[in-house]
């Protein structure tokens, strides 16, 4: 299994009750979940991979149970992996799901590629 359905559906549930649309989408080896077309949130594996407010960044590294994404061998500011430690409670997941649908207004959307057709 390449991503953990107990998170995706805890990740659903609480875009439901907010009522927030919300699109999945397989990316990464993973669940990417798209609010407003924007990468907000996305289970890997056994953790959550949020897109957080770049200014908090620094200080959410500091909790336990958070650390950088570096999914392309370099830290990625405003992207974190959450393990257990950080979303065992329901609490702490939607401390961190706040997080990332508070600074999505704010996220820039990725460029959309022309697909080439020869």
């Amino acid at each position: 299994m390449a991503y953990s359905e107990y998170l995706v559906d805890r990740v659903s549930q609480f875009f439901r009750e907010k009522s927030i649309h919300f699109e999945s989408k397989k990316m990464f080896g993973g669940l990417v979940f798209m609010v407003d077309e924007k990468m907000c949130v996305g289970v890997m594996k056994d953790q959550i991979m949020a897109r957080i407010h770049p200014d908090i960044y620094e200080a959410s590294l500091l909790v336990e149970g958070c650390r950088s994404m570096d999914f392309t061998k370099k830290r990625m500011k405003g992207f974190v992996y959450l393990s257990d430690d950080a979303i065992d409670f329901d609490d702490y997941l939607n401390y961190w799901l706040q997080l990332a649908l508070d600074f999505n207004p704010l996220a820039k959307m990725s460029k959309k590629r022309k697909s080439s057709k020869n």
